[in-house]
């Protein structure tokens, strides 16, 4: 890719991205600044061949492609700083900013610019994260540079906006969600005989192989339970130990009541 991209916002999310996108090659270091008050902890980067600033204004002009991951308090200072600056025929905005819409960024930037707005998850950081996207007046070119950008973070998928607050729960707080399931197992580890770093081990292995099953073959959860479970054998006896006491009906209201706190919170 020969387009230039500016992160605005080098705090972990920016430089996880930033990381990512070099060490996949999809970008040329040289290709890339990326912004933050203190420059101090983007010396990796810089060392990689990255550009690093603590100017916005000098990150706009050098780029096509401007992308904010900064904190939602500091959307609308950063925006109007960089509004005069922004060329309508060369600059598209894609926004990692928690919570705000599309209808906010263009109150203040104008109705011209092509936006996209993407949810990540924390396995940004390791490339394998789930990111969300809606796009705003984008062509087909864009919507693949996109498309391509988060792809080599992880898995995408292309959504209407209005499913950007239940993204939020499935897929950032499911992180969360999967991560107490997982401490869960390792202390049944623990209690039938595994020491603890043994019973992370396995069970961490196990949800990643159980995903990359439905991933991979694509099927449906049901198909892969039915193939670990016998007649009278201990994982159907588990299972139904665990629905018995509302396993998935905790977790139905879970995902749920954090959706509904996005919700009545804005």
């Amino acid at each position: 890719m020969n387009k230039k991209l500016a992160i605005i916002g080098g705090g972990n999310l920016g430089a996880a991205m930033a990381e990512g996108l070099i060490k996949s090659g999809f970008i040329h270091p040289s290709h890339l600044i990326i912004t933050k008050r203190n420059t101090d902890t983007l010396k990796h980067l810089e060392e990689q061949g990255a550009m690093v600033s603590n100017n916005n204004i000098e990150a706009v002009k050098y780029a096509d492609w401007i992308l904010l991951a900064i904190k939602p308090f500091q959307l609308k200072e950063v925006l109007t700083e960089m509004q005069p600056f922004l060329d309508p025929l060369r600059h598209t905005l894609i926004s990692v900013v928690t919570g705000a819409w599309v209808k906010d960024i263009r109150e203040v930037i104008g109705d011209e610019l092509t936006v996209f707005r993407a949810m990540p998850n924390t396995a940004i950081a390791i490339q394998e994260s789930m990111t969300c996207i809606y796009a705003s007046a984008a062509n087909d070119e864009q919507e693949s540079y996109v498309r391509s950008l988060f792809g080599q973070l992880g898995k995408t998928v292309f959504i209407e906006e209005k499913l950007m607050d239940a993204a939020t729960v499935l897929g950032a707080c499911g992180t969360a969600f999967a991560m107490r399931y997982i401490r869960a197992n390792i202390q049944g580890g623990i209690e039938i005989g595994f020491n603890a770093a043994t019973a992370s081990l396995i069970a961490a292995q196990t949800v990643k192989g159980a995903a990359e099953l439905l991933l991979q073959k694509n099927t449906h959860p049901e198909q892969e339970i039915d193939k670990v479970t016998t007649p009278k054998g201990c994982t159907i006896a588990g299972l139904n130990e665990m629905e018995h006491q509302g396993f998935s009906s905790s977790l139905i209201r879970g995902v749920v009541t954090s959706y509904k706190k996005i919700v009545n919170d804005m």
